[in-house]
C-alpha cells in the first residue's frame, strides 16, 4: 500500500513487509487505475524502516504526480516476492490507508502514516485535514476489518481533546 508522498521531487511512501526490490533487474510495482493493472518502473528506492521504502517511479516527478498513489494498492510480481513474505505478521504500517472509527465519536478519517521516531508508536490519522496522533495500541482497538479496510476503536475519554 501506498502512503504519503515524501518531498518534492515524487518519491512516495511504500508499505511493505518484503524486499521485494533487492534481487529485480527492473523493479516495478503494479497499481490498479481506471479498472486496470498498470507497471510503474522503479527508478530508485531506499529503506526509510524495515517496512516503509520511499520509491522514485518513473515518470512521477513531483509532489503532485506521487500524490496520486496516495492510498493505493501495490501489487508485485509473484515471482519477485519471497515465499515467506507471502505469509505474515501484520505491522502497525500495515494499516495505512485504514479508515478508523471510534465507538463514541463516529469516524475520525483515514490513517496516513506511522509515526516509530518516539517510544510509543502513534497512528497519524487524517481528521478533516487536520493531523489526528492516536497511541497505536492494541487496547484501543475493538475490531479491524480487513476487507472494509476499517479499524475500530474505544478511545478513552478527552484522549482526542489533547
Amino acid at each position: 500500500m501506498f502512503a504519503k508522498p515524501h518531498g518534492i521531487k515524487g518519491e512516495i511512501s511504500l508499505v511493505t513487509n518484503s524486499d521485494v526490490f533487492d534481487d529485480a533487474e527492473d523493479p516495478c510495482v503494479i497499481c490498479e487505475i481506471d479498472g486496470i493493472l498498470v507497471p510503474f518502473f522503479v527508478e530508485e528506492y531506499r529503506y526509510k524502516t524495515d517496512t516503509v521504502i520511499l520509491l522514485k517511479l518513473e515518470n512521477v516527478n513531483d509532489e503532485k504526480a506521487a500524490r496520486e498513489f496516495t492510498n493505493r494498492e501495490a501489487f508485485f510480481l509473484l515471482d519477485a516476492v519471497d515465499e515467506d513474505d507471502l505469509v505474515g505478521d501484520m505491522t502497525w504500517d500495515s494499516f495505512i490507508g485504514y479508515t478508523v472509527i471510534d465507538e463514541h465519536h463516529g469516524e475520525l478519517g483515514k490513517i496516513t502514516d506511522v509515526d516509530e521516531t518516539t517510544i510509543n508508536v502513534l497512528l497519524q490519522i487524517d481528521h478533516n485535514g487536520e493531523e489526528l496522533l492516536l497511541p497505536a495500541a492494541e487496547e484501543l482497538i475493538t475490531s479491524a476489518d480487513h476487507d472494509n479496510k476499517t479499524l475500530q476503536v474505544s478511545v478513552p475519554e478527552g484522549l482526542l481533546d489533547l
